[in-house]
């Protein structure tokens, strides 16, 4: 043995002599309220994260709209075939100004999608028409109905449409002003919710189901969304892909209606639904006027205290060293858009909301289309009520009639 070995013995040998039996003790830290969803771990991700600006943002680069939306649908996940919509009315009921169809039509071949069609009785010639994309609120149990007056509504409804558009859902008031109306289930919504083989007792119909009823399902289906998650993961697909593709494709079918004037079409929504508009908007050309209401925030300062308030169907992974989320609704300009915000909206930080609209007003200015962008903040929580209605369907009427 020579000496080094000796001396790294003798050390191993003293080092062990001063430690007892079992696991070492634990390498000092420091330990302070890190004041965020993360954590200890929040720093350490602050570290790895990006700390310069967002590369394919228009602010930032030479690069095309039509490069940039690539990078979204990239991360987005895979998109899938088109198929034939194969369009089949299931109900159709008359009222005074509208009449409204419960449609079942292909969003890719493994769908089949269930959609309210409203369209006006009094029509000369083509209309305009709106992609009306509900929100999520937590609530599972029903997607397309969150924004549709069925005259009498399911009681969880009733106090959903209360809380969230005090009182009078979107796309019915719109089908009386005249416009042509679509929304859908979102994929974990509605008919397409989550529903275990525990939950098949209780039958599928939800006229059927308590209010009771409602709130015990709800739970598992949110219990359920990180599984979702995974199970996409696993299939080489992401949520929000998912959702934007069918949304996509409810445009698709709204162009097989000789009722639409394809020239002259929308979209809008609040919170989830605001989330599901400023993708369709900022990714496909063909919305003409897009309204984004009570989702739009720039992500750096919603990282530390913001993620818990958000669904899992609100993060699109490797998404956020390419872009901003103003970055990609800006994708439209120069096309019309309007960004409503709740000033005491706790999903988001108002520092965030707040440079949201200043980074989209910049990208409008550089396109030379500073008109084309219209934000507005409300002295209200999360919620799109009558007065951000009105001003949003008078915005609507100003440019798709």
């Amino acid at each position: 043995m020579n000496r080094r070995e000796a001396l790294a013995l003798l050390g191993a040998t003293s080092m062990a002599a001063q430690q007892p039996d079992g696991m070492p003790p634990d390498e000092p830290r420091a330990l302070e309220p890190a004041q965020s969803d993360t954590g200890t771990l929040f720093a350490d991700m602050e570290r790895l994260g990006r700390r310069g600006g967002f590369p394919a943002s228009a602010i930032e680069s030479s690069m095309t709209r039509e490069q940039a939306r690539r990078m979204v649908f990239e991360a987005l996940g895979s998109e899938p075939p088109k198929a034939d919509p194969r369009a089949q009315v299931v109900h159709r009921a008359e009222f005074d100004s509208f009449i409204r169809e419960k449609i079942v039509f292909t969003t890719a071949p493994e769908f089949r999608v269930p959609a309210y069609l409203h369209l006006p009785r009094k029509r000369t010639g083509r209309v305009p028409a709106i992609v009306d994309l509900h929100s999520h609120g937590g609530m599972f149990l029903f997607g397309k109905e969150k924004v549709i007056d069925f005259g009498a509504n399911h009681p969880a409804m009733v106090e959903y449409h209360k809380a969230n558009y005090e009182g009078r859902p979107t796309a019915t008031e719109l089908a009386r002003r005249g416009y042509a109306v679509i929304t859908i289930d979102a994929f974990g919504f509605g008919e397409r919710r989550i529903q275990m083989d525990d939950d098949l007792k209780d039958g599928w119909d939800r006229a059927r189901y308590s209010v009771e009823d409602v709130r015990r399902l709800n739970l598992k289906c949110r219990q359920k969304e990180s599984t979702i998650v995974k199970t996409l993961a696993y299939a080489g697909l992401t949520w929000p892909g998912v959702v934007l593709w069918d949304d996509m494709r409810t445009v698709d079918y709204l162009l097989t209606r000789p009722e639409i004037d394809p020239a002259r079409i929308g979209c809008v929504g609040v919170s989830m639904g605001g989330w599901r508009s400023l993708l369709l908007a900022g990714l496909d050309e063909r919305i003409a006027a897009g309204c984004v209401t009570g989702f739009m925030s720039t992500v750096k300062p919603m990282r530390k205290r913001h993620m818990d308030t958000h669904s899992f169907v609100h993060f699109i992974p490797r998404l956020h060293d390419k872009l901003d989320l103003p970055d990609v609704v800006a994708l439209r300009a120069p096309k019309s858009l309007l960004v409503q915000q709740c000033r005491r909206d706790g999903l988001f930080p108002l520092e965030g909301m707040e440079a949201s609209v200043e980074r989209i007003a910049a990208i409008y200015a550089k396109a030379g289309a500073a008109e084309a962008f219209t934000s507005k903040f409300y002295e209200v929580p999360h919620i799109f009520n009558k007065e951000m209605q009105e001003e949003a369907f008078t915005w609507f009427d100003q440019r798709l009639k």
